[in-house]
């Protein structure tokens, strides 16, 4: 935790995480002046690195900021497409790889982490600590015929539908009868958590 603290970049995109999820809990929405800024500031802190500004503030360039920022959006643009979750949780995603990719940048000493890793696995534990987090609303609330079939509905959408738009209507139309869990919060556990895990506690 001291190492984040001490490297404000890293302290800054934890703070704007859990901003995120805070709002994204209150309003079950990722605000656009929060996700679009984070993003080209992260861009700008690359293309500063590149010109040998600021250098004591990350490794990478901007295309490390715009890799980090690509792979964030590759790797939840499917769940969006098929209205698994809202844009403003992809575009929160976008914003922690533009600046993971800035500080950290594409290549890493031996043994030290590189930029497009730790996004990849911050997403991996954010997926496993969403998945806790659906099944404890689920046995909070007891209604377990209805996640059923809403679960089956959603299997059977992706086999039945007649492509990606279809079965995004489909999660439009079936939306006002489920409990949506905000996304934001688990992206930020996994990513800030990810981050301690990474430099130690």
């Amino acid at each position: 935790m001291t190492f984040i603290l001490n490297h404000w970049p890293l302290a800054f995109i934890s703070a704007a995480m859990i901003a995120a999820a805070v709002i994204d809990g209150w309003k079950l929405k990722v605000p656009n002046w929060l996700t679009f800024p984070l993003v080209l500031s992260g861009w700008a802190l690359g293309l500063l690195h590149n010109f040998g500004l600021l250098e004591a503030t990350g490794a990478g360039g901007i295309g490390a900021s715009l890799a980090g920022t690509a792979l964030g959006f590759a790797l939840l643009f499917p769940v969006y497409a098929i209205g698994g979750m809202g844009a403003g949780d992809v575009k929160m995603q976008m914003g922690f790889g533009a600046w993971i990719g800035a500080f950290y940048g594409l290549s890493a000493p031996e043994g030290q982490p590189a930029a497009l890793g730790i996004i990849f696995w911050a997403f991996c534990l954010a997926v496993v600590i969403g998945g806790v987090l659906a099944l404890a609303m689920i046995a909070l609330r007891g209604q377990y015929r209805r996640n059923l079939s809403n679960t089956r509905e959603i299997v059977s959408d992706l086999f039945t539908a007649s492509g990606v738009g279809d079965v995004a209507d489909r999660a439009a139309r079936r939306k006002p009868r489920m409990h949506l869990l905000p996304y934001g919060i688990p992206l930020c556990l996994g990513f800030v958590s990810y981050l301690i895990y990474l430099h130690g506690a």
